[in-house]
C-alpha cells in the first residue's frame, strides 16, 4: 500500500478529486508495495486504481491517458528498510552519543540504492525479494560486497545470509540487472589475499558488475579499533597496488578502468590522485571517488573566469584537515585574480575525532571553533557537502547560526570553488 502525499495541480488526480491521505491499495489489480512499485505500475495506458479515501470509503478509479501524462500522484515516504546486519566497521557505531536521531538510522534500502545510488548489503531481501528486482528491472544497484569469501563476510556483517552474496549477484546478473560494487577495506578482515580473492571472484562475474570501488575503513573516535583500525599509510599503498592488475586487464579487455581505489586510498597511502582517464565517465565522484581529481580539473578549467568582486577584501575556504594541500595549493592562483588574500581554514574534527578528515562530515561547532569570528569584507566559504537538505551540519547546528555568529562576514557554502567566487 502508497498513501498520497502530494497531487500535482491540473493533473489527472485531482480531476478525479483524489485527497492526500488516500491509500492505494492495487493497480490493475496487483498489490502495490511501495512507492517504486506504484511507479512501475502505473506506467500503463490503461490503469485501474482501488483506493481507499482518508474517511475510509473504498474507491475504485479506471483512468486511460497518454503514455507521457502524469497521474500527479506522489506518494509519501516509504518506510525505510532497515539494516540486519552488525557490521564490525559500522559508521554509525561511531556516532557520538548525542548525536541527533536521524544519523542512528541504519538503513539497507535497495530503493535509496535504485533512486539515489546508495550501497546495500542485500542481507534483508530473500528470494522473493531479489526475483522483484529483476522482474521490475531495477537497474542498476550500489552492492556492498566487502568480501566474496562467505566466511570473512559473515564475519564482517555478523549476518548468516551474508554468506550468500556470490549466488545473489548472479541472479541478478542472470535477470539482466547491472551493479555497482564496493569493498570497505578493513586491515586484518577483508584486505591483502581477500581483496585479491574479491577483486577476481567479481572480475569474472562479468561486464553486468560495472565497477569496483575500493574505500577505506572510516571510523571516528566512538569506535577507534573496536574491533577495527584504521589503514597505515603502507596498508592503502599495498591495497592501491592491488586494484592496478585488474583495473589494466578491464581496460585491456572491456575498454574502461573497472576497479578503482577511492580518493581516500590514494590520501592516506601519501600517492598523487590520478589523472582524469582514470574515472572513466565518473561514475562513482560522489562516492569518493574521483571527487579531488575532479575539484583538481574544474579549478584549472574554469579559474580564468574569477575576478575581483567589490567588498571582498579576505577570502577564507573552510574545509576538512585532508583537503588542505590541495585548496592550498589553490590558493595564489585564487588570490592573483581575486586580488584578495586566501586563508585556507582547515577544521580539525572534534565532533566524531581527528580520525575523520573529510570536509563532509565537519560539525557547526567545529567550523565556528576554528573560523573563531568574521569580519566586514571577508567571504567565508563553507563545503556545500557538510549540510543536509534542511541546511543543517552534522551536530544539528544550522547554516543561519553560523552565519549569525560570523556576521557581518558573508557565509556562502560551496560544492565548487570557482562558482562559489563568481558572481550570479
Amino acid at each position: 500500500m502508497v498513501r498520497i502525499g502530494e497531487i500535482g495541480r491540473g493533473s489527472i488526480a485531482e480531476a478525479l478529486e483524489l485527497r492526500i491521505g488516500t491509500r492505494i491499495l492495487t493497480v490493475n489489480g496487483e498489490r502495490v508495495r511501495d512507492s517504486l512499485d506504484f511507479m512501475f505500475r502505473t506506467a500503463e495506458e490503461e490503469i485501474e486504481l482501488e483506493a481507499v479515501a482518508p474517511d475510509g470509503g473504498r474507491v475504485v478509479y479506471d483512468i486511460t491517458r497518454d503514455p507521457s501524462e502524469s497521474l500527479g500522484i506522489v506518494p509519501a515516504r516509504d518506510k525505510i528498510r532497515k539494516c540486519a546486519n552488525e557490521c564490525v566497521f559500522c559508521f554509525i557505531d561511531g556516532n557520538p552519543p548525542e548525536a541527533r536521531e536521524p544519523l542512528w538510522l541504519r538503513d539497507d534500502d535497495f530503493r535509496l540504492s535504485f533512486t539515489y545510488g546508495s550501497y546495500v548489503t542485500l542481507t534483508n531481501l530473500g528470494p522473493r525479494g531479489l526475483r522483484r528486482l529483476v522482474d521490475q528491472r531495477i537497474s542498476p544497484l550500489y552492492v556492498s560486497v566487502h568480501a566474496t569469501d562467505p566466511g570473512v563476510r559473515v564475519r564482517l556483517l555478523k549476518n548468516d545470509r551474508a554468506a550468500l552474496i556470490m549466488e545473489q549477484l548472479r541472479e541478478l546478473l542472470g535477470g539482466g540487472l547491472e551493479v555497482h560494487t564496493q569493498v570497505v577495506l578493513c586491515p586484518g578482515w577483508n584486505d591483502r589475499d581477500e581483496l585479491d580473492r574479491t577483486i577476481g571472484d567479481l572480475y569474472t562475474l562479468g561486464p553486468g558488475v560495472l565497477t569496483l570501488s575500493v574505500v577505506p575503513v572510516g571510523l571516528t573516535r566512538y569506535n577507534l579499533g573496536r574491533p577495527v583500525r584504521p589503514l597505515t599509510r603502507d596498508e592503502a599503498a599495498e591495497a592501491v597496488r592491488q586494484t592496478e592488475g585488474t583495473r589494466e586487464r578491464a581496460l585491456r579487455e572491456r575498454g574502461r578502468n573497472w576497479c578503482y581505489a577511492a580518493d581516500e586510498l590514494f590520501l592516506i597511502a601519501g600517492q598523487e590522485i590520478p589523472e582524469a582517464g582514470y574515472y572513466d565517465d565518473w561514475t562513482l565522484r560522489e562516492n569518493g571517488v574521483g571527487a579531488v581529481r575532479a575539484l583538481l580539473d574544474g579549478f584549472a578549467k574554469e579559474r580564468d573566469r574569477l575576478a575581483p568582486v567589490p567588498g571582498v577584501d579576505r577570502i577564507r575556504v573552510v574545509t576538512g584537515t585532508s583537503m588542505r594541500p590541495y585548496f592550498e595549493e589553490m590558493a595564489p592562483a585564487v588570490s592573483q585574480r581575486m586580488a584578495s588574500p586566501v586563508e585556507v581554514v582547515a577544521v580539525q574534527n572534534r565532533y566524531f575525532g581527528a580520525s575523520v578528515t573529510i570536509a563532509g562530515l565537519l560539525a557547526g561547532a567545529d567550523i565556528l571553533g576554528a573560523v573563531r569570528e568574521g569580519r566586514r569584507g571577508d567571504l567565508i566559504l563553507l563545503p556545500g557537502e557538510a549540510l543536509n537538505g534542511d541546511r543543517v551540519f552534522m551536530d544539528g547546528v544550522t547554516l543561519s547560526e553560523v552565519e549569525a555568529r560570523l556576521a557581518p562576514a558573508v557565509v556562502r557554502p560551496a560544492h565548487d570553488l570557482v562558482e562559489a567566487l563568481t558572481p550570479s
